[in-house]
């Protein structure tokens, strides 16, 4: 659930000659972009704004999470994950910091991502009393199952994900059967998707999984729902995320953390404001979604997102990056 690319003129003589040096400093280096459109884009902003600004030779390597995260502690490469999802790999992440082999800069996500159970916020506006799962429980007759409308429905997603799991045992849980409520089976990301287009296309009311950041999001307004409980992790990795326990109790949804990592090598030979621009460049899913939802509807690569962004975002990267570089980042586009 998750897939790309900016930066910088100089006004003095005395920058030209520091600009010079940067280049040398910063040399080639290869950026990871992942198989998903967030990642995809934020290694294209990357390259862009190093290449740029920056006077980098970055090259866009493709990439997932496990193998790339292991080569950057294993090889020192790529040399930057702009995405990296770092819970999914912990022990990785943690040796590759006892080791000293990668440094992590910050969240590239500062809101994390996130996953758990949504309504579309024309049901929130109308309906001020709906904040938690049970909430929505007490309220059937505004989520009526298509199928069956003297029963709510529950939309889940399609069978081998992770999320999918979760929502079932959610589902037993928060007692949603004895509430009145179907579990949904969507059969596929596109019959999920297309159950909120359709709720939305008739204001219809829809509750069910879905995460962020996604271009769906940026394209419908979702209101996640609290889960009313503190997270019980030992629950969660026991039972809650676990298919084969038979008695699950209510439990929260963890963030993960999505973080830029860096490989050490590289961290330590690069210019400080290439570091500084790697520490400060963080966005909201409210933001990546909407760059996603542009992507998806003019079928735009990673670079051609960038740019939008770059266009759209001026007061957000401007604040990334040193003076001297965002003058030529916008001579770039």
């Amino acid at each position: 659930m998750k897939r790309s690319f900016i930066l910088g003129t100089a006004a003095a003589l005395p920058f030209m000659a520091l600009a010079g040096t940067a280049q040398a400093e910063c040399g080639d280096l290869t950026i990871a972009s992942m198989n998903w459109q967030s990642a995809e884009f934020a290694a294209a902003l990357d390259a862009f704004i190093l290449n740029n600004g920056y006077d980098c030779n970055a090259e866009v390597i493709q990439g997932d999470t496990v193998p790339t995260l292991t080569s950057m502690v294993e090889r020192g490469q790529p040399e930057i994950a702009p995405e990296g999802w770092v819970d999914l790999v912990p022990e990785v992440i943690q040796s590759g910091l006892a080791e000293d082999r990668i440094v992590v800069t910050g969240d590239i996500l500062t809101d994390g991502a996130v996953q758990g159970w949504w309504i579309p916020k024309y049901i929130a506006d109308a309906n001020p009393d709906l904040k938690t799962i049970d909430d929505v429980l007490a309220r059937p007759d505004l989520f009526p199952d298509p199928e069956d409308p003297s029963k709510g429905a529950i939309f889940n997603g399609p069978a081998g994900w992770g999320g999918t799991v979760v929502t079932t045992q959610l589902f037993k849980g928060f007692g949603a059967e004895e509430a009145g409520f179907n579990l949904i089976d969507t059969g596929s990301a596109a019959g999920l998707d297309g159950s909120i287009a359709r709720a939305y296309e008739r204001e219809a009311g829809w509750v069910g999984y879905y995460w962020a950041p996604t271009a769906l999001l940026g394209r419908y307004e979702m209101v996640k729902l609290d889960h009313g409980v503190e997270l019980d992790m030992d629950e969660w990795q026991s039972c809650t995320s676990n298919a084969d326990c038979d008695a699950p109790q209510k439990n929260d949804w963890p963030v993960d953390k999505v973080q830029t990592v860096v490989a050490k090598s590289f961290a330590d030979s690069a210019p400080d404001e290439i570091m500084d621009y790697l520490s400060k460049r963080a966005w909201t899913n409210e933001t990546v979604n909407g760059m996603m939802a542009w992507m998806t509807d003019n079928q735009a690569q990673g670079e051609d997102g960038a740019r939008e962004f770059l266009r759209l975002h001026e007061e957000m990267w401007t604040e990334w990056v040193t003076p001297e570089a965002a003058e030529k980042i916008k001579a770039a586009l």
